[in-house]
């Protein structure tokens, strides 16, 4: 995956009446709707873990069959980061499955 994605169901506005932008000293995406329906904060756990700004520009959002679609560009720091984890995670040793030894009293 290159992007957060998140998906909103049961929006049933236009799609130009949406607000979507980062809000970068809470660190977090909201949505708001010009008609002041509908309002929402977005956070970003890998962004705090890795103290990252959210940036307005890696965002990007489609609206069909009443679901709002708002994703979040990785940045290429997490990108990498998660590419190492999966590497560790294949290299690491597991049990074969089948007949595993469970001790029961």
């Amino acid at each position: 995956k290159d992007s957060f994605q998140w998906r909103i169901r049961n929006l049933t506005y236009p799609v130009e009446s949406y607000l979507i932008s980062a809000e970068t000293d809470s660190n977090q995406v909201v949505i708001r709707t010009t008609n002041k329906k509908y309002f929402k904060k977005l956070t970003i756990p890998d962004m705090d873990r890795h103290s990252l700004k959210v940036e307005q520009d890696a965002i990007s959002f489609t609206h069909a069959n009443r679901t709002l679609v708002v994703s979040y560009a990785k940045p290429q720091f997490i990108v990498e980061a998660e590419l190492k984890l999966k590497r560790e995670r294949a290299n690491m040793k597991t049990s074969q499955d089948g007949d595993v030894d469970c001790k029961q009293q």
